[in-house]
């Protein structure tokens, strides 16, 4: 009897979660016959998208190779992009490190292509935070920056040069605004400047940080930004990075020596070329199970899909926590659906406890819980070690 084929696209935390609950729930068998595991991702390793501000504020490796997993034993591992998803053939196209293209044959799919960084229009100038090459950018123009503040005798030149615009005040844009003050300041001091010159912007759309939150969760996260050295600026979109400054959507110019774009994530475009049912933003068309509709052994989830608790409608968000809770469901339903049996349904994070961590920088972070109306807030230290395991545990570091 021939092996079965469960092929798994993307490797990012996701993408690993889903492939070690299916191997640990199916234990590489199903009804007599054994399953072959193959794990597609156009990266040579799992990147830690989660840490991608990391490289722009000091040298750490965010890539991991794929045998550093203990259940990568037996796994292919394929380099490539995928670019057709046939359901009915049951055969995925895809372009492979060198240009060349190939298929392979699947019984069962795992569509796990997350997200990509939002980008604005080219023209509006900055830089992206986009992958682990434009953070080592970003590192080395501030750092630039800082070694000319150094040597210059115009004071308001100085100024410039060591300020920063992180526009975007989501998550990803709060992290990054903390750790460069933190490790600016460090690196000023180091030159022989004063670290309390160092200024870091965080413009914010938005009449307050973390709408996912209480009010009084924002100003206090408000607070400990400030106390990291970081700016807030309310009801403020940059309009355009010009030279040595960023243009304010209430027509203030802001003098900075950097501005640094964090302004959220979209679906993985390549979903749009795969073939399969999405939604008008592109997320793939999923139900209660993590099927994709009309593809049958064809299941999704991550930031790539559109997945709704059908018990109050409510969809789940871009974040590594529920990404990571539904692969681990999906192990389950996989196996129920090879077995023929009720498949367990998803369910919300939210519907549980709504639980969100933030890193300020190391020994710095901020966590948030709350359910019935009561809030609870971690600060400090402990804040940092939830954030880190978080972290950690996303991409199976621990």
């Amino acid at each position: 009897m021939n092996d079965l084929t469960c092929v798994i696209v993307g490797g990012g935390h996701v993408g690993l979660h889903s492939l070690k609950a299916i191997k640990e729930e199916t234990r590489g068998m199903a009804n007599g016959r054994r399953i072959r595991f193959v794990l597609i991702d156009k990266q040579p390793g799992h990147m830690r998208k989660m840490l991608l501000f990391r490289p722009a504020v000091g040298q750490e490796e965010i890539m991991i190779p794929w045998t550093h997993y203990s259940f990568s034993e037996g796994v292919e591992f394929v380099q490539g992009k995928v670019t057709f998803v046939d359901s009915g053939e049951k055969q995925i196209r895809y372009e492979d490190a060198q240009g060349d293209h190939a298929c392979i044959q699947f019984d069962l799919l795992v569509v796990a292509a997350g997200s990509i960084v939002r980008q604005p229009e080219p023209d509006r100038g900055g830089i992206v935070l986009t992958d682990p090459q434009t953070a080592v950018d970003i590192r080395e123009r501030w750092r630039a920056n800082l070694r000319k503040a150094a040597g210059e005798t115009n004071a308001e030149e100085r100024k410039r040069l060591m300020a920063i615009a992180v526009a975007g005040a989501g998550i990803s844009g709060v992290e990054t605004s903390a750790e460069l003050a933190l490790e600016m300041r460090k690196e000023a001091s180091s030159l022989g400047l004063n670290p309390s010159d160092i200024t870091v912007y965080l413009l914010s759309g938005q009449k307050r940080l973390f709408l996912e939150g209480p009010e009084k969760v924002a100003k206090k996260l408000d607070q400990v930004l400030g106390e990291c050295g970081v700016t807030v600026l309310y009801n403020r979109k940059v309009m355009q990075a010009e030279a040595g400054a960023v243009k304010l959507s209430n027509g203030d110019r802001l003098p900075v020596g950097l501005c640094i774009w964090t302004i959220g994530l979209i679906p993985n475009p390549a979903l749009r070329s795969m073939g399969l049912p999405l939604t008008p933003e592109g997320q793939v068309l999923v139900d209660e199970c993590y099927r994709v509709k009309g593809a049958p052994g064809v299941y999704s989830i991550g930031d790539c899909a559109r997945i709704v608790d059908p018990r109050n409608g409510k969809a789940d968000l871009m974040r590594a926590g529920e990404g990571v809770l539904q692969a681990e469901r999906l192990g389950k339903i996989v196996m129920a659906d090879l077995e023929g049996r009720p498949a367990p349904v998803h369910k919300s994070a939210s519907s549980i406890l709504d639980f969100f961590c933030i890193g300020l920088g190391e020994n710095r972070g901020f966590v948030w819980g709350g359910k019935w109306g009561l809030s609870m807030i971690i600060t400090g230290s402990l804040g940092w070690k939830i954030r880190k395991l978080a972290w950690d545990k996303g991409s199976m570091l621990r």
